[in-house]
């Protein structure tokens, strides 16, 4: 008969957790970094050619995994309904954006503001219960202002699309920056 093990005395070894650091040579995380800051620029200096590019990228990428999606759909069994209809949706999304390229970026940009929009007024409201359940008043107030950003941004979606390739732009120079200070440090 085999003796119960006390689980308080068994020890974890957390040395080999399975978890390690991910070994990036430090050149890759630099020119990640330069990557950004280049296409940050580049969406500061001319938004407007920039984001049409870089959804024409986009839309390459969808029409491309949408065929693969078919494909495989039909080739290997287990959830063939799923990939199927993925991968339809994807190649309809795919065309869609490079035969409008000008008009794609206005609809994509606006319907990433009105998802951003519902998840700060989502957000929003579950800071607030936090701070009612005791989190604090510097909880509720962040919680009412991300309502308010969010109610802005659904009210004025269009005005935050106009806006977005800049947030963006700002958000890729800065986190280049730190990526190429990142890269620096791993290296030394």
């Amino acid at each position: 008969m085999e003796q119960p093990v006390d689980v308080m005395e068994q020890q974890i070894d957390s040395d080999n957790m399975g978890y390690e650091i991910m070994q990036v040579p430090w050149w890759v995380v630099i020119l990640e970094g330069i990557i950004a800051i280049l296409v940050g620029l580049f969406l500061l200096y001319r938004p407007a050619v920039t984001t049409i590019f870089l959804l024409q990228i986009l839309g390459i990428f969808w029409l491309a995994e949408g065929i693969l999606s078919v494909i495989g759909a039909l080739i290997f069994s287990g959830n063939r309904l799923w990939k199927l209809l993925s991968g339809v949706l994807s190649i309809i999304a795919g065309v869609l954006i490079l035969m409008y390229p000008i008009y794609s970026p206005f609809i994509i940009l606006t319907f990433l503001v009105v998802f951003i929009g519902i998840w700060a007024i989502i957000n929003g409201v579950v800071k607030i219960a936090l701070a009612l359940k005791g989190g604090g008043w510097g909880i509720g107030i962040l919680g009412v202002l991300t309502i308010i950003l969010g109610l802005l941004l659904l009210t004025n979606s269009l005005v935050g699309a106009l806006f977005l390739p800049w947030i963006f732009g700002f958000f890729l120079i800065v986190g280049g920056i730190g990526a190429v200070l990142g890269g620096l440090k791993i290296r030394t």
